[in-house]
């Protein structure tokens, strides 16, 4: 069976062909001056004392379908979440943008990022360095490079454009040996990613384990599988205060109310 990240990847490089073909690369490149100014990401990350999170608009995955699959599709309404998050103390959103795999979509960034005051992170599979100016394009403030998805060079090449179009960048990793790779991107925020990106089986050691190989003062995120407040006091406690929270924000039946409890964290 074909893994899950690779059947992804393989379809991300069709679409991002067919959005060259729609849209030049240079003339999206000339509409960047006319796209919102950046809020700063990583600078709401380290303000005040932690948790920070990073509260994510997501409304599917490959591995569990949709999250909610008893609501009817017009209860889905991204734009509230935003909202909700940002009432309960959000540091920060990032919103999904994969149609095929996650049910996001492009439109929704923009629209959960005028509803707030918050810097939005574009969370999809970003391969080419035209996809870093198509988020820009979209009004993201920082966007997600997931390490094993892309050679050393598209790394670097991404990270360098997103750093010169003024956002921010996070690194995902989910080994030791990604993080000397995620290093080469200059001014990279850290993330480890506790899920497997083709199982989805989740290991909650696994920021612990890496996050004292960082180097000291490198931002560092953990991401994914994160329900309880005694969990990201356990994070807390081992120096990380920077949190990235999807599922268990997106499944509660009262999600501001879930995210203003998970920040009872404070140690």
């Amino acid at each position: 069976m074909e893994k899950v990240l690779e059947k992804i990847l393989s379809r991300k490089r069709e679409e991002v062909a067919r959005a060259k073909m729609r849209l030049p690369a240079a003339v999206l490149e000339s509409r960047l001056a006319s796209a919102p100014a950046v809020r700063p990401f990583a600078a709401r990350l380290q303000t005040g004392n932690g948790p920070h999170i990073i509260a994510e608009i997501k409304r599917a995955s490959p591995t569990k379908g949709v999250l909610r699959p008893g609501d009817k599709p017009l209860q889905w309404d991204p734009e509230a979440l935003a909202r909700a998050y940002s009432q309960a103390g959000a540091a920060a959103l990032s919103v999904i943008t994969d149609e095929h795999f996650f049910w996001g979509s492009a439109d929704t960034l923009d629209a959960c990022r005028s509803v707030t005051d918050l810097p939005v992170l574009r969370k999809d599979f970003i391969i080419d360095p035209y996809q870093v100016d198509e988020s820009r394009w979209l009004s993201a403030d920082a966007v997600l490079l997931v390490v094993r998805a892309v050679d050393d060079a598209t790394l670097v090449n991404c990270g360098r454009r997103a750093r010169a179009l003024g956002m921010d960048v996070l690194a995902e990793i989910h080994n030791e040996e990604e993080i000397a790779r995620a290093l080469k991107v200059d001014g990279a925020i850290i993330g480890i990613n506790h899920r497997d990106l083709n199982t989805g089986h989740v290991d909650a050691h696994r920021a612990v384990h890496l996050a004292p190989k960082i180097p000291h003062g490198q931002l560092v995120v953990a991401e994914s599988g994160l329900k309880a407040v005694h969990e990201l006091r356990h994070l807390m406690k081992a120096g990380i205060d920077c949190f990235l929270i999807g599922e268990a924000l997106s499944t509660s039946d009262d999600p501001r109310a879930a995210l203003a409890a998970l920040h009872q964290a404070i140690v």
